[in-house]
């Protein structure tokens, strides 16, 4: 009977997990994209909350080109997706994440420092940067909170069918 209940248990914590580590986009190069995202908010974070400027700023210049064309698919994403409003959205999508991440921090009081620091270690201690988005990956950083690759909202779809009309009117004129 305990073999059958400590199954049942380990395979419960596993199921959890798993559904935890669920990619949220349909698109794989979405889900990365939106995952080193998730990567260096954390890593702001720290920094901001653990006064470790200096480690965060070790990140960035070492994936500079990485971290530039991960924002440049952001915001292709956005644009693709909710067209005039994207800015907007792509900042409220920027500004949820890290405050997120703040209330997970907030939650682990004291302990959150020395339990998150070495995220830093471990990240510059990849061995390139083609390594960045497999790291992040395996870090699981999007919180459950915070909606990535949502539908389309009626309204880009609207506005998107809209521009689409108006081209191929004017091409055939």
């Amino acid at each position: 009977m305990r073999r059958f209940v400590s199954a049942v248990a380990a395979l419960t914590i596993l199921s959890s997990q798993s559904a935890l580590a669920q990619p949220q986009c349909s698109s794989m190069a979405d889900q990365s994209t939106f995952e080193v995202q998730a990567l260096r908010s954390e890593l702001m974070v720290l920094a901001t909350g653990c006064h470790d400027d200096e480690s965060y700023n070790a990140f960035i210049r070492r994936y500079q080109a990485d971290l530039q064309g991960n924002e440049r698919a952001i915001d292709a994403y956005f644009k693709h997706r909710y067209g005039r409003s994207a800015q907007t959205e792509h900042d409220r999508f920027v500004t949820d994440l890290a405050n997120a991440i703040s209330r997970q921090g907030s939650d682990l009081g004291g302990d959150f420092c020395p339990r998150n620091g070495l995220i830093f270690n471990e990240v510059l201690a990849l061995n390139s940067s083609s390594e960045l988005a497999n790291f992040a990956a395996g870090k699981d950083l999007i919180p459950a909170s915070v909606s990535v690759c949502t539908p389309m909202p009626t309204s880009a779809v609207a506005e998107r069918r809209a521009a689409v009309k108006k081209v191929v009117v004017r091409k055939k004129k």
